[in-house]
């Protein structure tokens, strides 16, 4: 499975630490579409460019991030066939596949959960949380009822 990563620079550190993780083990393909460094940028740049490529890429799915999660679904969701939730844990990520079929991720990289600000003092669980999260996102398919293909039938306004 290809997945298609990309964060502004709030999200820098925990995209690095995502690729880490998911390619150690050569399960995933991820394709890289920056940021690169923490310098400032534009989160939207970023949510276009992973969005377009989902859209292209059918054995694929998205992960964006970007310091809350919000602004950066909020551009994904403005293409038309994005379907893209912003999980704060495993349970969200499993219904946003199952019900919605959602094909992209957004990640807050500054929050965790509860609200609680992440810190270099927590980072690491913090990350451990983010990787279930991704997990489920990736493992739960779409769950092919009739009641959600019409509801997702009717997203496109």
């Amino acid at each position: 499975m290809n997945i298609h990563i990309g964060s502004d620079h709030a999200g820098f550190l925990l995209k690095e630490d995502i690729k880490y993780n998911l390619t150690k083990n050569n399960e995933y393909n991820l394709i890289d579409h920056g940021t690169f460094t923490q310098d400032s940028v534009d989160y939207p740049d970023f949510a276009k460019s992973v969005s377009k490529e989902v859209l292209q890429d059918n054995n694929s799915i998205g992960i964006l991030i970007c310091g809350t999660g919000i602004g950066i679904s909020i551009v994904a969701n403005k293409i038309k066939g994005i379907r893209c939730a912003l999980c704060l844990n495993e349970k969200m990520a499993e219904l946003s596949r199952q019900h919605n079929n959602a094909n992209i991720l957004a990640l807050g990289a500054r929050f965790g959960k509860n609200g609680d600000n992440i810190t270099n003092d927590n980072f690491e669980k913090y990350s451990n949380d983010i990787l279930k999260i991704i997990n489920k996102f990736i493992k739960t398919p779409f769950s092919n009822e009739e009641r959600h293909i019409n509801r997702i039938k009717k997203f496109e306004i």
